[in-house]
């Protein structure tokens, strides 16, 4: 089994102006509140301080990127190499011209939903469904209630493993549902947005609908990792889930949501391993059931124990 030994780790890594910790718990740094240490945890000071790293680092050191860790299982070994996770540095935020927002990949992306509806810019709202961070929705493609961020991106700003920094506009982000097709070794550090012309209360008042969908069908209040699994064309997870009989399944303390079945919870003691395990059991009882494959939508990172 692979052994991390953040302290050798730290001694092969380039001077930083951010903060580099070894051996960093990463449980805390994620919803669900599971997982082990990263072997180095890289809090970049900005991205200038990222690619000159990047540059410097040793090409046989992996490099991870996680975000806020809301659609994150991270595994009970922990993750070799570096972490990355961005923080106050690429948390910027402005209203350009013709309902434009431009926002660092830190920048949450309620936040940027919330900073649209007061400078009055539509075509945003819909971030208001997403659990996560501007850089999360870059890689992902994240969407919620009924559009994506291909719909509103015009271009992102990345820092590649080599330390380059790239501009690339939505056309080679080559996105597809919940999938950006970029190179994985890019670190996005911001993001370009289209909105549009709306009225304050029209915004306004698909920003509460959005906000009573989530707190009336999911559960926004428990240890969960936001939707577990993608849903296949023309169907959706969560109906498949329940004609499976899977809603309310449990392994220990990772429990199938009564409320949404496609939202796994940690009900207090369990562990990385029982909720992926979990996982897997609905996965497999939906194929069973149904003949469909479920592809996991949440991100799992990190050594099994």
């Amino acid at each position: 089994m692979l052994v991390l030994n953040g302290e050798q780790l730290l001694s092969r890594l380039p001077q930083v102006a951010g903060r580099l910790e070894p051996m960093r718990v990463l449980a805390e740094l994620t919803w669900f509140r599971v997982g082990g240490p990263a072997e180095v945890l890289f809090t970049p000071a900005d991205e200038a301080d990222l690619s000159a790293f990047l540059k410097d680092l040793p090409d046989d050191i992996p490099v991870t990127v996680i975000g806020v860790g809301s659609n994150l299982l991270v595994r009970d070994g922990g993750v070799a190499g570096v972490v990355v996770r961005l923080g106050r540095g690429f948390g910027g935020l402005s209203a350009e011209a013709e309902f434009r927002v431009r926002a660092g990949s830190a920048v949450p992306d309620v936040r940027v939903s919330r900073f649209a509806l007061d400078n009055v810019i539509g075509g945003l709202t819909f971030l208001r469904g997403i659990p996560g961070t501007i850089g999360g929705a870059l890689r992902m493609n994240g969407g919620a209630y009924g559009r994506e961020t291909k719909d509103v991106l015009i271009e992102a700003r990345a820092v590649d493993r080599k330390g380059n920094l790239l501009v690339l506009p939505n056309a080679d982000m080559n996105y597809s549902y919940r999938h950006c097709g970029a190179p994985e070794d890019l670190i996005f550090t911001e993001a370009l947005l289209q909105g549009a012309p709306c009225d304050e209360q029209t915004i306004a008042s698909e920003m509460e609908a959005i906000t009573s969908a989530r707190e009336d069908s999911q559960p926004i209040k428990s240890r969960t990792g936001g939707s577990t699994f993608k849903n296949p064309p023309g169907q959706k997870s969560w109906q498949l889930i329940d004609a499976a009989g899977m809603r309310g399944f449990s392994i220990g303390d990772a429990r199938v949501s009564e409320k949404h079945c496609n939202f796994l919870i940690n009900e207090g003691g369990a562990t990385a391993a029982q909720i992926e395990e979990l996982g897997e059991a609905v996965r497999a009882k939906v194929k069973q059931t149904s003949g469909v494959s479920l592809d996991w939508e949440i991100k799992r990172i990190g050594i099994s124990l």
